[in-house]
């Protein structure tokens, strides 16, 4: 470590459903800390009075989230990365065996070189509000109801038992009541703290209440960006994958799997409903798109004018779309 590094610590958080496994920087020995309300305190009171520059954490399907947010919250600048980019650096790095100390000192070293990229600022944690934090959580507990609601359907349909059947249709009704009482929580929650932004949304057909619900709750980086930065964001921006002379396909990967989902489904209503994306749409494939590459601009079109909207604070209009939008 050179006298200049030690001006600063670049942390690495490994994080699993049980513990938080903390580097300092790539070569101390690590700390290991509950992933739990009382372990996430200790791990802020063990970093308190260290020169901390920057945490990294791996997006761990939601488990990381408690921690990164009391981090961001108490004043930590915070990166939460895709796996598939640490896991690249690591074995780049030399980092071939993986345990969660290993993890921790390649997330530290990888921090360290974030640190010093110039996309730093741009790649910090973006807090959500308390209000959006809290239609997140209920519109990925809808998600999780409806999951279960397909699969008890399914089982529906394949007993053959009376008992079973009864059972199934029980749990069925019951799953919903919840949803229907979710669907109430949620709709009273986009009434209450997201009048202005829906206000302006009205009348752009395909983004009804539950796209809406995903967008106000797991985008707080909605408006904040230009066309170019929400669609990577989101993961509908197409990258290249050129070498030399040779053209690959441009591909989409990354992003927000679930507000991807839910454009996904407000995309297959727009190309139908929605003139200014239809036409897009028809247009694509009257030039010879395959469908998926069309939905998939199209989602991006959608996706750029309601990020649009929201920055510009201009009510959505059938003409507002025609032109690009920085």
């Amino acid at each position: 470590m050179t006298n200049e590094s030690l001006n600063y610590l670049c942390v690495g958080i490994d994080v699993a459903k049980a513990s938080l496994e903390l580097a300092v920087d790539d070569k101390s020995a690590t700390v290991s800390f509950a992933n739990d309300t009382q372990g996430i305190a200790a791990l802020q009171a063990h970093l308190k009075h260290l020169p901390v520059a920057l945490v990294l954490l791996e997006a761990t399907g939601g488990l990381e989230k408690p921690c990164a947010y009391a981090l961001a919250l108490a004043g930590v600048d915070v990166i939460v990365i895709n796996p598939r980019q640490s896991h690249a650096f690591a074995k780049a790095m030399g980092y071939l065996a993986k345990t969660d100390r290993i993890d921790a000192w390649a997330l530290s070293h990888f921090a360290r070189t974030l640190h010093d990229s110039a996309k730093r600022e741009k790649l910090l944690l973006k807090m959500p509000t308390p209000e959006q934090h809290e239609l997140d959580a209920l519109v990925r507990r809808r998600s999780q109801l409806v999951d279960i609601r397909v699969a008890e359907s399914n089982r529906l349909q394949q007993t053959q038992h009376p008992a079973s059947a009864k059972s199934i249709k029980q749990v069925i009704h019951m799953l919903d009541k919840q949803i229907s009482k979710l669907d109430g929580d949620i709709g009273g929650r986009l009434q209450t703290h997201f009048a202005h932004q829906l206000k302006l949304l009205a009348g752009l057909k395909g983004v009804a209440r539950n796209t809406q619900a995903v967008l106000m709750g797991a985008v707080p980086e909605l408006g904040q960006l230009n066309r170019r930065g929400i669609s990577k964001l989101i993961g509908v921006a197409p990258l290249n994958r050129d070498s030399g002379e040779m053209r690959g396909k441009r591909i989409v990967w990354g992003g927000r799997a679930d507000v991807r989902a839910a454009l996904y489904m407000a995309t297959l209503s727009a190309v139908r409903y929605n003139p200014v994306i239809k036409s897009f749409y028809e247009r694509l494939r009257a030039a010879g798109k395959p469908a998926k590459v069309a939905l998939v601009a199209c989602m991006r079109k959608l996706l750029t004018i309601i990020n649009a909207i929201i920055k510009s604070g201009t009510p959505w209009q059938p003409t507002y779309p025609h032109k690009e939008h920085a």
